[in-house]
């Protein structure tokens, strides 16, 4: 006989969601970077459908992080003393900025002051607790903060508020500051041995390529803002090489996969999407902006093999949460003595 009648129904939906990794956000950062690479290129439909899906999952995250603060305090600030933390940041601000390009300036601002409260909370705990040596997560500093930057210009572009591009900027340094920083400490073994989050050392790159291709737009001399355009040339020279720094972890990065595969899913998985779609946005972004047409070729060609991966992964993450709730219902249906 069921110990009792909750278990003969299965398990509850908290205790599946109490076993979700901070690093779940990442779900959320893939699935709307991508959106936002499938709308520069006019594919609405598929980039709407991802929007709605990354909004869904973003909505559940935040439900499960409110629910072990209120009721798990402990849990929690032992969750968010870690790097994966920081994808609730960057989830935030990626949503926002796809929701702004959509037309909801209003719900774009709401996510990012989200964004920016979150900010300083959870990167005051990651950085006190680092290592000296960091895994590939720990580039989140940079990505949490650079996705800031590309929110606050997006809202800054489409409501000509040329004063948020001040504090961005200066988001915008801090992020490849950080960056150089974890680079120091990165645990290079990673590149042959980490489980997914070892390609944020490019995604990291590419989204600060992608801030800066916002600057960059937004100072323009001729441009709506007419933000900072003394800077125009360094921004773009600034943003070029990030880029291209980006495509150069890209490139070794596809290499350690055929050197080293990892073919079994982890959630951290969802940590290479991110940069794989990240690194396309980024080129269609700095194309425009910084007058590069080849660059927006790159970015064409660069957005299909982030969306197979990213249906490879999402077919992985639909097994391993079909076996594991499979696993807590037979837990549950186990005769008590």
């Amino acid at each position: 006989m069921p110990s009792d009648a909750a278990s003969s129904r299965g398990p509850r939906w908290t205790d599946w969601a109490d076993g979700l990794p901070p690093a779940s956000g990442a779900v959320v950062m893939a699935t709307a970077v991508l959106s936002v690479g499938l709308h520069l290129l006019g594919v609405e439909w598929a980039s709407v459908a991802l929007l709605v899906v990354a909004l869904v999952v973003w909505l559940f995250l935040a439900t499960v992080f409110a629910r072990h603060l209120l009721t798990e305090r402990e849990r929690w600030h032992r969750e968010i003393d870690t790097p994966p933390a920081l994808t609730a940041v960057a989830a935030t601000a990626v949503l926002g900025t796809r929701l702004s390009l959509l037309g909801h300036q209003a719900v774009s601002v709401a996510l990012l002051c989200l964004s920016v409260l979150l900010w300083p909370l959870l990167m005051s705990h990651v950085i006190r607790h680092w290592q000296s040596r960091v895994p590939g997560a720990a580039y989140l500093v940079c990505v949490a903060t650079q996705a800031i930057v590309v929110l606050a210009a997006t809202v800054a572009t489409a409501d000509r508020q040329a004063w948020l591009m001040w504090p961005a900027l200066v988001l915008f340094v801090i992020g490849l500051v950080l960056y150089a920083v974890v680079l120091i400490r990165f645990d290079f073994r990673q590149l042959a041995t980490g489980r997914g989050d070892h390609w944020i050392i490019a995604g990291a790159m590419a989204i600060s390529a992608l801030a800066g291709s916002k600057l960059v737009a937004a100072a323009v001399p001729q441009g709506t803002l007419r933000w900072a355009t003394p800077a125009h040339d360094v921004l773009r020279i600034v943003t070029l090489v990030a880029l291209g720094l980006a495509f150069a972890w890209y490139a070794v990065l596809v290499v350690c996969e055929l050197r080293w595969p990892r073919l079994h899913y982890d959630v951290r998985r969802w940590a290479t999407v991110f940069p794989l779609a990240m690194t396309a946005v980024a080129a269609l972004s700095t194309s425009t902006a910084a007058a590069v047409p080849a660059l927006w070729t790159c970015g064409k060609v660069l957005i299909w093999p982030a969306l197979a991966v990213w249906a490879v992964v999402a077919a992985g993450a639909f097994r391993a949460a079909r076996d594991r709730t499979g696993a807590q219902a037979s837990a549950g249906l186990t005769p008590q003595r």
